[in-house]
């Protein structure tokens, strides 16, 4: 079992590595792992790490506790820093919005693990990951609406982008909560399982990631993400020169490996497999 715990010095995170996978927490729970200042400016090295570390193939991304994240911090984020003035307020929105930006643009494949609470801008994260899955238990709502303000943050893009425009203006001025089920009828997460077996099947989909060949899978994700602002010609031209790029960048030929296991060994079915890595 290869499994090491590493926690940054001020535990607003942690990190276990387990066979592959890093299971990144926000480490707020008695916040309900609401995202103030500090740790926003921490996820940063967080993420450079697992990147970097050889011993993560697949990161989850989840939170300590019984939340997700709550959100952000409202006396820390919004009060504290809008008294020490705009510059304050500048720096504060770069580390949280560089630090989503990141994660979605990660080398390695993400999936956030919605154990509880998921508001306002905890929608980002989530948003950021590549799949995500939720608990049935979890609780999900955009609460900005009660307090005053809008969903910021990306909040409303992120709901414009997963939902129609009937269910994002239905949450987005009710500030109304659904559950995980409901998160994954309207396409906020991949789909709920109890909270029970939520590790368990978070575990599974890393694992068939893990199988995947790790070039492959990081141009794919990419290029999803870039073709869904593209006209269908620019995406078609687009996604040839990506498949070049990562036919290059493959060391390992994988693209030749899996065609002559296919055509030559017979010894699997593409639509039923992976080649053999």
């Amino acid at each position: 079992m290869d499994q090491q715990t590493t926690s940054a010095s001020d535990d607003v995170y942690k990190i276990e590595y387990d066979n592959g996978v890093a299971w990144l927490s926000l480490n707020r729970p008695d916040k309900r792992n609401c995202m103030n200042p500090t740790l926003n400016a921490r996820m940063h090295d967080a993420l450079d790490e697992v990147e970097a570390d050889d011993r993560c193939g697949v990161v989850v991304l989840t939170g300590e506790g019984s939340a997700f994240s709550a959100g952000m911090d409202l006396k820390e984020y919004f009060r504290e820093t809008e008294a020490k003035g705009p510059l304050a307020v500048r720096r504060a929105q770069r580390d949280s919005y560089g630090w989503w930006r990141r994660l979605r643009w990660l080398e390695k494949p993400t999936i956030a693990m919605v154990n509880g609470w998921c508001f306002g801008g905890a929608f980002a994260p989530l948003y950021a990951c590549d799949l995500a899955v939720a608990a049935d238990e979890a609780q999900f709502g955009l609460s900005e609406i009660n307090w005053g303000i809008l969903p910021g943050g990306g909040a409303t893009k992120i709901v414009e982008q997963l939902m129609t425009q009937r269910q994002a203006m239905y949450y987005i001025l009710t500030g109304e909560m659904m559950g995980g089920k409901k998160a994954a009828e309207l396409g906020l997460v991949n789909e709920s399982v109890p909270l029970a077996e939520l590790k368990t099947r978070v575990r599974q989909i890393a694992d068939v990631l893990l199988e995947k060949n790790p070039v492959t899978v990081k141009a794919a994700k990419d290029a999803f993400k870039r073709v869904i602002d593209m006209t269908y010609d620019n995406a078609e031209d687009y996604l040839v020169v990506r498949q070049e790029a990562a036919n290059f960048l493959d060391k390992t030929e994988g693209r030749k490996e899996g065609i002559r296991q296919f055509i030559d060994e017979k010894s699997y079915k593409p639509g039923l497999s992976s080649y053999r890595r």
